[in-house]
């Protein structure tokens, strides 16, 4: 078996008296994708916190690419390809397209010519192009959903933690999302979480789920498996279903 990109082993968070998550054992392969879904409180965003590095874990273990990252920071993670998307887009709205992706890209290339070239080809693939020298203000919500997402790309990175990314979307860019996140993983080898609400999104996505409760997995396959389990369906999904 191929060693797992990351991997988690017995993780949990405490706050005081509250368990946010408890003995969470979870790994991804690499190139693949991976969704995280559970009523509000359910412990998502903390799980995903704990792997980016923003919070420590009370207990267990993190390794990623092999290596015992758990008391790694958040900057030694990103550098080594890990990077997060927050649910609210974080770019720079008075500059264009192709100067947010640029700032990510010279971090990593130095050529003009190469930057050149990266930042064409990050645009390109975050169906950005026509836009690159739109000012960020101009641009949709999901634009600048993509456009985030895009940032990541350029910075190199290896694992994208996405929450929430069709948040505030419309039916179109929810579709076209689910296609870029399938091409960052098929053709780029990327690898993805996503934490999502939108069932719709879930099922387009058509990937692995992990469905937390109360802090801890309740139920783990396909959209279908998890969405045909009664206990899944008490806690969560039947009012969507």
């Amino acid at each position: 078996m191929n060693t797992p990109l990351l991997e988690t082993r017995g993780l949990g968070k405490r706050f005081r008296g509250l368990v946010a998550n408890r003995d969470i054992d979870f790994a991804l392969a690499p190139s693949s994708s991976h969704c995280i879904i559970g009523p509000n409180g359910a412990g998502k965003t903390t799980f995903l916190s704990m792997i980016s590095g923003h919070l420590a874990p009370s207990q267990g273990e993190i390794r990623y690419g092999g290596e015992d990252v758990t008391q790694r920071s958040v900057v030694y993670r990103a550098r080594r390809g890990i990077a997060r998307k927050f649910q609210t887009p974080s770019v720079f709205p008075d500059l264009t397209a192709y100067e947010n992706i640029e700032l990510p890209v010279m971090r990593v290339h130095r050529d003009t010519g190469d930057v050149t070239r990266r930042v064409h080809d990050v645009l390109e693939g975050v169906r950005l192009e026509e836009h690159r020298d739109t000012p960020v203000h101009h641009l949709s919500h999901g634009q600048r959903q993509w456009l985030e997402i895009g940032m990541l790309v350029g910075m190199e990175a290896k694992l994208l933690l996405l929450d929430e990314p069709a948040a505030g979307m419309t039916k179109e860019e929810k579709v076209a999302t689910v296609k870029l996140i399938h091409e960052l993983v098929d053709n780029l080898g990327l690898a993805t979480i996503v934490i999502e609400h939108d069932m719709d999104f879930v099922r387009l996505l058509d990937t692995r789920v992990t469905v937390l409760h109360m802090g801890a997995v309740l139920a783990d396959g396909r959209f279908d498996e998890v969405a045909a389990d009664e206990r899944v369906k008490d806690v969560y999904l039947g009012s969507q279903i």
